[in-house]
């Protein structure tokens, strides 16, 4: 039985996803999987660098690792190209991030903003659909907007996903999350500031949602 285990925003907690990283790796038992981690790397948290270091260097060679972008990884790229969004980003957490790398945009390697600009919008297999936000209902694929990608908030209690494809997003935080509906799962828990960061287990020969979720529970931020 093959799986895939989806970590959503992250947000600069080293600490928790390396916990993740060793809880999926002691659930998967040796068979390994697809790990697919939705968005938003850094900014708010502590270790933004150290989190990027770490998914640049991989995941380990039983698992894939496919890395989607999200807002705070788009809005990092856009600040760091043009000063103008410079203040714009760092009111949105940037500033927790410029200070993981020492505190000034020269010392952001450009191999990071690289390797965070290539990233996907979307991953598809054979049941689900993975982006950071989510997704138009009423838009095919090749037509879905980067900002509804990235940026999209669902209404609240809106079950449906995408045609076949169960929907698997994080952005919109609950901590007092995940939210599991029938078409999609909404995995942020608000893992920065509460510590405790949610990865969904999905079955990849069955649809829908989760069949498992791994709870991985850190210190809280500091208020």
């Amino acid at each position: 039985m093959s799986k895939t285990y989806v970590i959503p925003d992250i947000h600069g907690r080293h600490d928790l996803l390396c916990g993740g990283l060793a809880e999926i790796t002691a659930r998967s038992r040796g068979n390994g999987g697809v790990i697919i981690t939705i968005g938003d790397y850094v900014d708010k948290g502590p270790q933004s660098k150290q989190v990027v270091d770490l998914l640049r260097s991989g995941v380990g060679e039983d698992f894939r690792l496919v890395a989607l972008k999200g807002n705070h990884d788009a809005l990092m790229i856009d600040a760091l190209r043009d000063s103008l969004k410079m203040p714009t980003w760092l009111a949105k957490g940037g500033d927790s991030a410029l200070a993981s790398y020492g505190g000034d945009a020269a010392d952001v390697p450009q191999s990071h903003i690289d390797w965070l600009d290539r990233l996907k919008l979307i991953h598809l297999d054979a049941h689900r659909l993975y982006v950071h936000a989510g997704v138009d209902p009423d838009l095919p694929l090749d037509r879905q907007d980067e900002h509804t990608l990235l940026w999209k908030r669902y209404a609240k209690g809106f079950p449906l996903g995408f045609g076949k494809y169960h929907v698997v997003h994080g952005h919109d935080n609950c901590p007092g999350g995940p939210l599991l509906y029938e078409g999609r799962t909404n995995l942020d828990t608000l893992a920065w500031r509460t510590g405790q960061l949610t990865i969904g287990v999905f079955d990849d020969d069955r649809p829908g949602g989760p069949v498992d979720l791994i709870v991985i529970r850190g210190a809280p931020a500091p208020r």
